[in-house]
């Protein structure tokens, strides 16, 4: 890695760029050129290329070069503007496909196809391990990311149980561990939490051990290779790859991520309700190493360029070195023309990092530049708009509005998905309505919107509203105890905790309601309503309903049968109730 050095042009002492007067004057008169100063590169730019770095590879957070970051800038712009036209890239054809003259020119058949493979490794080598046939279609190279995703070793588990990991697995993973964590909200105190987030994982050893996992199994992976178009046949779903090949299968699983092309179609360009803007590093030179932020501000509400953002931290030690740190500034925003684009926070980032770091950025060498955008959508998860296409991971909407990782809300909903996935093939229940039983509506998920909402700056709102509300929701949950506090920080709202803290919050600050009303509107105050009622009655249905109808479900006709299991998954997952403790 380069180490970071930052250099302001000068000119060479005792020399000139330019001619002498008189030898100008001696000089034949030529015609004048007229040169267009330009613009001098950024901060973040002269940063970034002064990085060396891999190959981009798939996923969020899987590109760190600078035109990699004006390239989704650019795309951002569009979303807010709302100027981008979707390609129609699904078609539903009447007939059977294996009757048809395009049948002979299919080069493989499978049970299923994925397509994107950083996450999709994962749905498809739980499906392989159940004996489907897989393949997975992958425009990169199928590997991870060099930058460590952070999640809690309950999550971890959760591959283990499906049958795609053993225990050492992970351990040779896990690049480093430690403990506590830090919530704090600007100098309002702080509250410590052991276990949560606080295992760095290897995403090149993680996907590598996956991906050798499913090879062994017979999964055929299509590496740098992407899709142009995918048919509907009464019979099959036909994917055409842009290098020509046809590949046919009964389901077709989109993994591509939140700007997966047929998501766009589905959701016809329309703009996201929300989104998380997350920009951040990896640098080198960090003493005092050895604890981390889940979520911390060291401000009140900012304005960069004509907007108003509240901004919030996390930062983990890194498995790479002592002294390696990834440090991460996110803020959640409604999608508008004028909104900061990746570039504007960079450079706000590196002004902040140091002093939050306690550290002078000329002691840092940058190993990388982190950025993403997690568009969200209140229609969350997505349900199957198509027979034989089903979206997984971040692609659904599966993942909590207030996270940008969807790796840990993979890990718990993987063994619903692939149970689901693997019914639904070999019964054949592979409509749209009944895919769309699994992606479910889930009022938990509906719920954290209020969360999203309530962490965006408003203007008219006192600046520093949102950290004061963030501590007394935080501070009322850490007296409740574990059973509150540790969910809610892996994204998992329960209605029964819920209920707890709000009451709490009320009784004790009773003097913020009508600042919470201005804060996130009526109209948003009033949907939330419906799906917090929602979420106690999913409760009520997952905790009593549940064991009485559970005994009696093998005895059901097989499609029937499906139908119930996944309805009893939607109460139990869609009240939080799959989180133990």
């Amino acid at each position: 890695m380069a180490v970071l050095r930052l250099h302001h042009p000068k000119l060479v002492h005792g020399t000139s760029h330019y001619p002498s007067l008189e030898r100008r004057s001696s000089m034949r008169a030529r015609p004048c050129i007229s040169f267009q100063a330009q613009p001098s590169p950024s901060r973040t730019q002269r940063i970034m290329e002064n990085i060396s770095f891999t190959a981009e590879v798939g996923g969020a957070g899987g590109a760190y070069s600078y035109s990699a970051l004006k390239r989704l800038d650019k795309l951002w712009s569009n979303i807010c503007s709302a100027t981008t036209e979707p390609q129609k890239v699904v078609s539903s054809v009447s007939g059977s496909f294996f009757h048809s003259e395009k049948a002979d020119n299919a080069v493989e058949k499978f049970d299923v196809l994925v397509c994107g493979g950083t996450l999709g490794i994962f749905i498809a080598a739980a499906l392989c391990a159940k004996g489907l046939q897989i393949g997975i279609v992958e425009r990169n190279i199928l590997k991870g990311r060099e930058q460590e995703w952070n999640i809690s070793r309950k999550e971890l588990l959760e591959l283990v149980k499906v049958g795609i990991l053993l225990e050492e697995d992970i351990e040779q993973a896990t690049a480093i561990k430690f403990n506590p964590n830090r919530c704090g909200f600007a100098g309002k105190g702080e509250i410590w939490v052991e276990d949560i987030l606080n295992i760095g994982i290897s995403p090149v050893k993680l996907i590598e051990t996956v991906k050798r996992r499913f090879n062994s199994l017979g999964g055929v992976i299509f590496e740098g290779q992407s899709f142009s178009s995918i048919c509907i046949y009464e019979d099959a779903a036909v994917l055409q790859l842009s290098e020509g090949k046809i590949l046919s299968s009964r389901l077709i699983i989109d993994a591509m991520g939140n700007f997966s092309p047929v998501v766009k179609q589905v959701r016809r360009g329309r703009k996201p309700d929300g989104a998380c803007l997350v920009v951040g590093s990896c640098a080198r030179g960090i003493n005092n190493n050895n604890t981390g932020d889940v979520i911390y501000s060291t401000s009140s509400v900012k304005k960069i360029g004509p907007s108003e953002v509240q901004l919030f931290w996390e930062a983990f030690p890194t498995g790479s070195g002592p002294t390696d740190r990834t440090t991460y500034m996110f803020t959640y925003v409604d999608p508008q023309p004028g909104c900061p684009k990746l570039e504007d926070l960079l450079e706000y980032y590196w002004d902040l990092m140091p002093s939050y770091q306690g550290v002078s950025l000329d002691d840092l060498q940058i190993l990388r530049v982190i950025f993403g955008i997690f568009p969200t959508y209140r229609d969350s998860p997505l349900p199957a708009a198509f027979n034989r296409i089903l979206q997984f991971g971040d692609a659904s909407g599966i993942q909590s509005p207030v996270s940008f990782g969807g790796f840990g809300s993979l890990t718990r909903h993987l063994q619903r998905l692939s149970t689901g996935i693997y019914e639904a093939v070999r019964g054949n229940f592979l409509n749209s309505h009944d895919l769309s039983l699994l992606n479910p509506y889930m009022p938990n998920l509906s719920a954290s919107w209020l969360f999203q909402r309530a962490m965006s700056a408003k203007p008219n709102v006192s600046p520093g509203f949102i950290n004061e509300l963030l501590h007394v929701n935080f501070q009322s949950m850490e007296k409740l105890g574990d059973p509150v506090l540790r969910p809610f920080l892996q994204d998992v709202i329960q209605f029964g905790p819920l209920v707890k803290t709000l009451g709490l919050v009320m009784i004790t600050r009773p003097q913020l309601i009508p600042s919470i009303f201005k804060q996130v509107g009526l109209p948003v105050l009033f949907d939330w309503s419906g799906h917090f009622l929602m979420l106690g009655h999913y409760t009520l249905l997952s905790t009593f309903a549940d064991p009485l109808i559970r005994p009696f479900i093998h005895r059901f006709p097989p499609e029937m049968r499906y139908r119930w299991n996944r309805y009893l998954e939607a109460w139990k997952f869609g009240a939080g109730l799959d989180y133990e403790l």
